[in-house]
């Protein structure tokens, strides 16, 4: 695998790993927007028989989400005790998604400018070097294909409500998680996406209630975003 890994992100997740499909466990968070960001990729693609990449892919949330609208979809994670929680779920739930332990670098070998779409959420704050990430996802996406993005801005109010706000009031993410200076400004990320022949389209904006937990899409990027946008051809 390449050296745009951050072994600590590696072990902190492999930690934690067996409690991905716990809705009311450390992500709950996660099992509360995953039906937004699914809905929000279909709104923008349909998915039926679309080749779908789910880089960092965790336990599979997000990849049996998109199974669920037509895709074909293949999930790749770093975090092995991740993949293998993905591969055990999907099982249960008679799901044919292709889980590998690979990083995108490595998957370029074999399936360079192979898929129709690349999701790539809360993944980005977590590399050394979201840029080359970004550069590695679209070199798997073929021209003319939608990237999708997820992350967190960097600011005051970001770090006051997704770190000491989720991590040490409320309780809802794993103390440790985020790290404020991996948080990326939108601006930085655009041109991240600018600079692997990606053209940005669309931001948005996600709050997400810690008291309530809903959560829903809107046009303030403080915090919570997504982006997509379209590989050049």
């Amino acid at each position: 695998m390449s050296s745009n890994i951050d072994q600590n992100e590696v072990k902190k997740f492999s930690n934690i790993a067996e409690k991905w499909w716990d809705p009311k466990g450390e992500f709950k968070p996660l099992h509360v927007i995953n039906p937004l960001r699914a809905k929000y990729v279909a709104s923008k693609i349909n998915l039926h028989d679309k080749l779908v990449l789910d880089v960092g892919c965790g336990g599979g949330l997000l990849s049996e989400a998109l199974d669920d609208y037509g895709a074909r979809v293949m999930g790749i994670d770093v975090t092995e005790k991740n993949i293998n929680v993905a591969k055990h779920h999907a099982e249960q739930s008679n799901k044919s998604i292709e889980y590998l332990h690979q990083d995108a670098k490595s998957l370029m070998q074999s399936k360079k400018e192979f898929f129709d779409v690349i999701c790539c959420l809360e993944v980005v704050e977590h590399v050394p070097d979201p840029s080359e990430l970004i550069e590695d996802c679209s070199n798997l996406l073929k021209p003319g294909g939608l990237m999708f993005l997820s992350t967190i801005n960097r600011n005051l109010r970001s770090f006051m409500t997704a770190i000491i706000g989720a991590e040490y009031i409320f309780n809802i993410l794993p103390k440790g998680t985020h790290e404020y200076e991996k948080f990326i400004h939108p601006s930085e990320l655009a041109s991240y996406m600018s600079k692997a022949k990606v053209r940005l389209i669309e931001n948005k904006g996600m709050f997400y209630n810690p008291i309530t937990h809903n959560a829903h899409f809107n046009n303030d990027l403080g915090v919570n975003y997504i982006s997509y946008g379209k590989k050049e051809s």
